[in-house]
């Protein structure tokens, strides 16, 4: 199963739209052109209930119950651990620096004329260079206490990334440029406006693949960058609001990393939540290295693998044996 599904789009022009390359790991990150107005920045917002929420539907109401029966499993496998790893998941600069470049230079997605298929492939490294705004956008079925917890552990994990990156990350409702949406299945069926406003150009495919997102996948996130320029400018990330407490707090944990430019899974890393295996629920001290390489000034949007392999190289050999980057 994937826990989250990654694509990465590049922005071009909308007549030659239908010929970007995308790709998709375990969250999603499309390639749209830029908006030509405003409406490109502020999505079509969800209803967002301040005291009661609305009415669970059946199909909601069975969502819930199978994914409480999914979290429940991996549990009882010793699977979603929340250590971050320990002495049985030991790793050398040499893994640590073959899971990055794995990781962040190889896309697990590729667009295809009928959408994205699974066709892992060579990329080039993206990253946030400007602030990342993050908006939390919670349909009406989201009970408002939920909402609060939700926000405040979101809240805390973007100023944990913002320390661990040294780039500039935070909640805000004010200009967001990447979107958090918590949604039921109703919601999420319904949510093709709000994703062709935030990411406009959006193929029908692309639109589909939120819309009628499989359940064997439980969250993705859409990152665009500009053109062949590996600057990430916008990113929408899903969340299924059945999901319970655990399952859906390693959403966003995986799908805002994720959409920070980790966009690939890889089976060898470990510890790390960018594997499918779903040992780890939330970002592990491995992961943390693995941002801390992303948002090192010497690594530039764009580059390719054999660009970046000697400074990853460098810059894993110190952060596993000389504790610094």
């Amino acid at each position: 199963m994937h826990r989250a599904k990654v694509v990465s789009l590049r922005a071009l022009p909308r007549l030659s739209l239908a010929s970007a390359a995308l790709a998709m790991a375990a969250a999603c990150v499309p390639t749209a052109p830029p908006s030509p107005g405003g409406r490109g920045n502020m999505p079509v917002p969800l209803p967002t209930p301040l005291t009661e929420a609305a009415p669970e539907s059946a199909k909601s109401a069975a969502a819930r119950v199978y994914y409480a029966q999914v979290q429940q499993a991996l549990l009882q496998q010793g699977l979603l651990r929340t250590d971050g790893g320990g002495q049985d998941t030991p790793y050398t600069d040499r893994i640590l620096a073959e899971n990055f470049l794995k990781i962040a230079l190889f896309d697990e997605y590729s667009r295809s004329a009928g959408g994205f298929v699974q066709k892992e492939a060579a990329s080039s490294l993206r990253k946030w260079t400007g602030p990342v705004r993050v908006g939390l956008r919670f349909g009406a079925s989201v009970p408002a206490e939920r909402q609060a917890t939700d926000r405040a552990r979101v809240g805390s994990y973007l100023a944990r990334l913002s320390q661990i990156t040294g780039h500039p990350i935070s909640l805000s409702d004010a200009s967001p440029n990447f979107w958090v949406y918590v949604v039921s299945e109703d919601e999420r069926e319904a949510m093709g406006p709000a994703l062709r406003a935030a990411l406009p150009g959006l193929s029908p495919q692309d639109v589909a693949g939120v819309t009628q997102m499989p359940r064997t996948t439980y969250c993705l996130v859409y990152a665009l960058s500009s053109g062949n320029s590996g600057h990430y400018t916008k990113a929408v990330a899903v969340v299924r609001a059945e999901h319970p407490d655990l399952l859906r707090q390693s959403c966003f944990h995986e799908e805002i990393a994720q959409g920070l430019g980790l966009a690939n899974d890889s089976p060898r890393a470990r510890p790390s939540i960018f594997n499918d295996d779903e040992e780890f629920a939330l970002l592990t001290r491995m992961d943390e290295q693995l941002l801390r390489i992303l948002y090192n000034p010497g690594l530039r949007p764009g580059m390719t693998i054999e660009e970046a392999r000697p400074i990853v190289q460098r810059l894993a050999e110190q952060m596993v044996y000389g504790g610094s980057s």
